[in-house]
């Protein structure tokens, strides 16, 4: 199901403008993420030899679905970089200091989407503006569209997972250490991973 842009078909003498899909057209609306049901993580390589992964517990964000158009659909989230977890204290707290994220000067990380397409399937590209540190790169994050369904507390809910692999110096991320038989601490590539439930608001 197209949630956002679909590739426009080769043109022909007469254009025709295509059959909207009723099943698509009803999930229109304005979605709110919903945290409790919804995970941001991240992967990192630690020491060159495993992964450490983490996530941020406390965000926000808003989808706007529109079934009939579908490229213009759009996705804002915020992050509050605080909340980073990745179950040893230490190491989150050195992650807040001014080392790394500096959450006292910067304390959101924020997406905003610029523009989306379809791949393919129920596979969907969503192109938009990270800010980390006040440094905004584009980003790019592959989702797949997991389905819609109204919960037993007669909520809609879509859901989307997906992933970006972002270096972490592009946003000014660059504490590191050396290590004895050689390579650093920590990689500069990170791996994003997004599992994301959102609530249709009322009409």
């Amino acid at each position: 199901m197209a949630l956002f842009n679909r590739k426009p078909a080769a043109t022909t003498a007469v254009a025709e403008k295509p059959a909207v899909d009723p099943a698509l057209a009803a999930l229109t609306g304005t979605y709110t993420i919903d945290p409790a049901h919804s995970r941001i993580g991240f992967t990192v390589r630690h020491a060159m030899v495993t992964n450490v992964r983490g996530s941020f517990g406390e965000h926000e964000g808003t989808l706007v679905l529109n079934g009939t158009d579908p490229h213009h659909s759009t996705a804002s989230i915020d992050v509050r970089i605080a909340s980073i977890d990745t179950g040893i204290a230490d190491r989150d707290g050195h992650l807040r200091s001014g080392d790394f994220f500096d959450v006292e000067a910067f304390p959101l990380m924020t997406f905003r989407s610029t523009s989306a397409e379809q791949l393919g399937g129920d596979t969907y590209r969503i192109t938009g503006d990270l800010t980390i540190k006040d440094v905004t790169r584009p980003l790019s994050i592959d989702l797949e569209f997991n389905g819609s369904a109204t919960d037993p507390y007669g909520n809609q809910r879509v859901g989307f997972e997906g992933s970006a692999d972002i270096l972490r110096s592009d946003w000014g991320l660059t504490w590191n250490a050396a290590l004895e038989t050689g390579g650093v601490m920590v990689s500069d590539k990170v791996k994003l991973t997004f599992d994301i439930s959102a609530i249709k608001a009322a009409a």
